[in-house]
């Protein structure tokens, strides 16, 4: 049986396993019983390009399979520091998996730094290895750059995180209107955006400090980064009506 090489990002963990992604995404939502309920993020990692920096001996002797034949679900590798670790060439397709198990892949897009809009606000959901939601003026590139160059004291060696939908208030954070947006702390996250027209120098601003562990599949804007400096990848999040063509499982279940 093959081995595949995963980095979960909530919580972060190197993982091997014998389950191919999509069946890799319904055991660690569903567990093998189907007891378990929750999302799971996850990337599937080249490993090839890993194995100098895992024991693989150590993959070898409990990677495999179980005395009744079936494929071993998962061996964890590493628990710390794991993004870090990892080379952003090794890191291949991104996979999205809801609570009842229906997984997404994701796969890299180029990223059109062109296409990025100025004098707008953004809504990032950080998701490893640092979990804040922030509210912002620059766009993702920037974003990234500014919190892993070490212009700022608060900086992470790479970073994983989402785009959020503003609606109205990427442009209008005074008057826009917040009635269709779905997010708990919404008042705030005004106040937030409000805020960040005034301290022009502050780029950017902490809306919340934990993330609960659900991500709203509904709410995410242009998609997923992961980077360092200006190394970016994206994986583009399709829209709602490519979605149900695509994927509908997965549509239906978020």
């Amino acid at each position: 049986m093959s081995k595949f090489i995963y980095l979960t990002a909530i919580p972060e963990a190197l993982i091997a396993s014998m389950l191919p992604p999509k069946d890799f995404g319904e055991y660690l939502s569903t567990g093998t019983k189907k007891m378990n309920k929750g999302q799971a993020l996850f990337f599937e990692i080249d490993l090839g390009q890993i194995e100098n920096l895992i024991d693989m001996d150590y993959l070898n002797r409990h990677c495999v399979a179980n005395e009744d034949g079936n494929p071993k679900s998962s061996v964890y590798l590493s628990v710390y520091k794991v993004l870090e670790m990892i080379p952003l060439s090794a890191i291949k397709s991104l996979f999205l998996t809801t609570d009842n198990g229906r997984t997404l892949e994701l796969k890299k897009t180029p990223y059109d730094h062109s296409s990025e809009i100025k004098n707008r606000f953004y809504l990032f959901q950080e998701l490893c290895p640092i979990t804040p939601m922030i509210a912002s003026d620059l766009p993702p590139s920037a974003f990234l750059k500014r919190l892993t160059d070490g212009s700022i004291p608060i900086v992470v060696p790479k970073l994983f995180f989402v785009e959020l939908k503003l609606g109205d208030l990427a442009t209008n954070p005074q008057k826009g209107s917040i009635d269709y947006l779905p997010y708990t702390n919404v008042g705030h996250l005004k106040d937030c955006l409000e805020n960040l027209t005034v301290e022009n120098e502050k780029r950017i601003k902490t809306v919340q400090r934990v993330f609960s562990g659900n991500l709203l599949y509904r709410t995410i804007e242009s998609g997923f980064y992961i980077g360092s400096k200006d190394d970016i990848i994206f994986y583009r999040y399709p829209t709602l009506t490519e979605l149900e063509s695509i994927n509908y499982e997965f549509f239906r279940s978020i």
